[in-house]
């Protein structure tokens, strides 16, 4: 009976010795799956995201975009109002124009549906204003991220009667705005063009700039901007070619300024573009032209992909 007794003291003090054991090395657990949460102690705090990268001119990443020497992988923000989200199509072959002539493979694009602005019509100023409440990819470690915002209204400098309607425009080197609902309404009217062949044309028009299009971060190798439309090409014909920047009255449509210094290296005029395509259609070939050798001669000097075509 006595040694009943003793075996279930012990026993007793062996189950409060492993019990007291478990519960510090639980305890312990908790304090370092905290610390390890959130190292200062505390409340923890949110991260401050960096954002000076893309923040920049025009054409200040044009070899970051075009080589892997900083930036092996491309992160694309596509944010869209409601109802204005680019056609499959038109991604597809935007994604192609980048492997075309940059040397990223790792390119990722994310799509972000935004409630209607409300405006008639929307300032570059707006716009920055937009990006700003609602950009979430910034640049960080290896990887460049870039902001498209497709918009649900025009620009405000559209100006009918001087034949100027924006279908895009560039303000920084990582942000760019396609002006969707002018996109469409010009492609609806016209009987021989699809809108993802003027959504194509537009974004990759656009893009050329951040690639430092034409000697806007990248140096041309040959002269070949043009004296008149500064920051686009004189070759005939090219993508960036300078007569896209033109309306019916022959006034340029470049480095559109706004408040805040926020300005536009490129408002891509929509009623020449229609008709240069429109003209391309009925010869038979593609809708828009591509780049033309010098462009690609400059990209390849920058760190982009050599072209079979230069």
């Amino acid at each position: 009976m006595f040694k009943k007794k003793r075996y279930l003291r012990q026993n007793k003090r062996m189950k409060s010795v492993v019990f007291a054991t478990l519960t510090f090395m639980f305890s312990m657990l908790l304090a370092c799956s905290s610390d390890a949460e959130n190292p200062n102690g505390g409340e923890e705090t949110e991260t401050e995201v960096d954002r000076t990268g893309n923040l920049l001119s025009t054409g200040a990443s044009a070899n970051d975009i075009l080589s892997n020497a900083r930036f092996d992988r491309l992160l694309i923000e596509i944010a869209f109002v409601e109802g204005f989200r680019p056609s499959p199509v038109t991604m597809n072959a935007f994604e192609e124009f980048l492997r075309e002539n940059t040397f990223k493979q790792n390119i990722e694009l994310t799509y972000k549906e935004l409630p209607p602005t409300g405006e008639e019509s929307l300032t570059l100023t707006q716009i920055d204003s937009l990006e700003q409440a609602n950009r979430t990819a910034y640049n960080t470690g290896s990887t460049l991220a870039i902001y498209i915002f497709f918009a649900d209204a025009p620009s405000d400098g559209d100006d009918l009667e001087e034949g100027l309607v924006t279908l895009g425009a560039v303000f920084r080197n990582t942000s760019m705005v396609i002006y969707e609902r002018t996109v469409r309404t010009l492609a609806n009217r016209s009987l021989s063009l699809l809108i993802s062949d003027v959504e194509t044309a537009t974004l990759n028009h656009e893009f050329g700039h951040l690639f430092g299009l034409v000697n806007l971060g990248t140096v041309p190798i040959n002269d070949h901007e043009d004296p008149d439309a500064p920051f686009h090409c004189s070759e005939n014909p090219c993508l960036m070619r300078a007569e896209l920047q033109f309306g019916t009255s022959g006034k340029a449509f470049v480095q559109r300024k706004h408040a805040n210094d926020v300005h536009s290296s490129c408002s891509l005029n929509g009623l020449n573009l229609i008709q240069t395509m429109e003209n391309r259609v009925a010869r038979g070939i593609a809708a828009a032209p591509g780049l033309d050798p010098e462009c690609l001669r400059d990209l390849e000097s920058n760190g982009g992909r050599p072209s079979t075509n230069n």
